[in-house]
């Protein structure tokens, strides 16, 4: 089984599975311009955000600003204009962005051009050259240690945790196996099976911090008053065969296989080691795989059992349904169709080699159904203060 892909070497010896040159609206004012430049200049990848100013967590730190950094970081991201009313902001941005990557962050501030006209005009000028110097970067031969996959479902039924889940814990697996990193997202989704993956701590620390990360979903949706057994499942899932959040838990944290857990990692944090981690994310899928692109996530894999069409611009994200109903009427937005092993006909075995050459070409270079449709988003997790 071939167990390489071609990518591209970074500076910093990370390695990118797509060579994005991306425009990023530093706060929402901006995203008109970023279109704009964007639609002018062709390969540019336009990253727009909602809010983005005075936005802080309660640690103090911008939560929004630390995201951006996260995203641009990703490893498929060869290099990035920043767009920004203003200069601070953007310099800050840049100067955080090239710091941990040696990438080139250049930007433009409306203000010092002087009118929305001239920065699109300037902007246009600069992301030609940025496609220029990126085309250059050759392709070459990696291993699976290099690469940073998230794991994600969406969207989920039955099918999901008897076929595509339990595929893609195969998947992560073999990716920890030879190395490389897996990261499993969606904390309210870990509840009710908490424990079982507790089990796979390291340590009493992290065993901590995973059951820490439950209690605070638990605690905030008590304190609003909120049953959190009334709105998830959610209706798709319900009409799916899902009936408990339990059941559903169950089935989601097959995804991330059977590792050892290394750690529980931040919204957007990266991984320091190879192994599995869990991240702390919201679970609704567009925030949830935007916090796994920021943490260098290279390709997501996304599990689904009704169907869901969305993908991270950032992150090749690919589609696995175990659904044939699905597979039948959701086809233009599936990659990989796993109803066999949930209609018995095949075995997880049987497939999985499959699988992994798919998503392993797709490191290489192949498109996803949603980066072919452009269904893709990102939104960042949204924070309790906004002054």
């Amino acid at each position: 089984m071939m167990q390489e892909f071609l990518g591209y070497r970074r500076e910093n010896g990370e390695v990118g599975v797509r060579n994005h040159v991306a425009v990023l609206s530093a706060m929402d004012n901006c995203n008109g311009i970023v279109k704009k430049i964007s639609s002018q200049v062709r390969y540019v990848l336009p990253i727009t955000v909602w809010y983005g100013r005075t936005q802080y967590s309660d640690d103090g730190d911008l939560t929004y600003f630390n995201s951006l950094v996260g995203l641009m970081q990703n490893p498929n991201i060869h290099s990035v204009l920043v767009v920004s009313l203003e200069s601070v902001s953007a310099k800050k941005l840049c100067t955080a962005i090239s710091e941990k990557t040696g990438k080139r962050a250049l930007y433009i501030a409306v203000q010092e051009e002087g009118n929305s006209i001239s920065a699109v005009a300037k902007g246009v000028e600069i992301c030609t050259n940025l496609i220029s110097i990126a085309s250059e970067v050759k392709l070459e031969k990696f291993d699976l240690s290099y690469l940073t996959i998230g794991v994600e479902c969406g969207g989920s039924d039955t099918s999901s945790g008897l076929s595509a889940n339990p595929a893609l814990g195969k998947i992560a697996d073999i990716v920890i196996n030879a190395g490389g990193k897996v990261i499993l997202s969606e904390t309210s989704e870990i509840l009710g099976a908490e424990h079982i993956l507790a089990k796979r701590a390291i340590n009493d620390r992290v065993k901590e911090k995973l059951l820490s990360i439950v209690r605070n979903i638990e605690m905030e949706t008590v304190k609003n008053g909120i049953n959190i057994s009334e709105i998830n499942p959610s209706p798709d899932n319900k009409a799916g065969g899902l009936t408990t959040l339990e059941e559903k838990s169950l089935g989601a944290i097959i995804k991330g296989g059977s590792s050892p857990l290394q750690d529980v990692i931040e919204f957007g944090e990266t991984p320091k080691e190879p192994g599995f981690f869990v991240m702390d994310t919201p679970s609704p899928a567009t925030e949830s795989m935007t916090g796994l692109s920021a943490g260098g996530a290279q390709i997501i894999l996304f599990a689904t059992g009704k169907g869901n069409i969305i993908g991270s611009p950032i992150s090749p994200t690919i589609k696995v349904t175990g659904n044939p109903n699905t597979v039948e009427y959701f086809g233009p937005n599936i990659d990989f169709d796993v109803s066999s092993v949930f209609l018995g006909q095949q075995t997880l075995d049987d497939i999985i080699e499959g699988l992994l050459d798919f998503m392993i070409k797709v490191a290489s270079g192949k498109k996803t159904r949603s980066e072919i449709l452009g269904d893709e988003e990102i939104v960042l997790k949204p924070v309790p203060l906004v002054i």
